[in-house]
């Protein structure tokens, strides 16, 4: 049956939606959860080198703080019963989930969306509608509890 559930997170709280869920389905079906973090090449429009983006002490720095974050998310997934391991890779967001994905195997991908609409869509694009249409696995969205609720009315 299921043996891996993928979970990209990019250190947001948005992201972080998805690990409640994730890890009730990895306690269920005895599943391991592999964490992904993708760090961001630069856009080949603006044509910059990443170290013109920020100095190698910086990066080194983001670097550290990233992979001591996926540790600490292992960690609160494990002390609650769930398997979890991460891995860190960099590269276009959606296209290296999805490479992930297929390199271990994943039987699923579970994330959450960040619910950018109208023109920050447009400019920022949707990591989560690039893996849903492209993924050859199935994949599970989350939206974060009140995200894309404004102005609705509860009753």
């Amino acid at each position: 049956m299921y043996q891996r559930i993928l979970v990209p997170l990019d250190g947001s709280q948005f992201s972080e939606a998805v690990l409640p869920h994730a890890e009730k389905l990895a306690l269920a079906l005895n599943v391991e959860l592999v964490l992904l973090h993708v760090e961001v090449t630069p856009v080949p429009e603006f044509d910059a080198p990443i170290a013109a983006l920020a100095p190698p002490k910086e990066i080194k720095k983001q670097r550290v703080n990233i992979k001591s974050y996926m540790k600490n998310a292992c960690s609160r997934l494990e002390n609650k019963g769930a398997r979890a391991t991460y891995l860190l890779r960099e590269g276009p967001v959606a296209e290296t989930i999805l490479e992930a994905a297929e390199a271990m195997q994943a039987d699923f991908i579970a994330m959450s969306t960040h619910g950018h609409t109208g023109v920050l869509r447009l400019l920022l694009g949707s990591v989560a509608e690039q893996v849903v249409h492209r993924s050859k696995i199935p994949v599970m969205l989350i939206r974060p509890q009140g995200k894309g609720n404004e102005g609705r009315d509860s009753g």
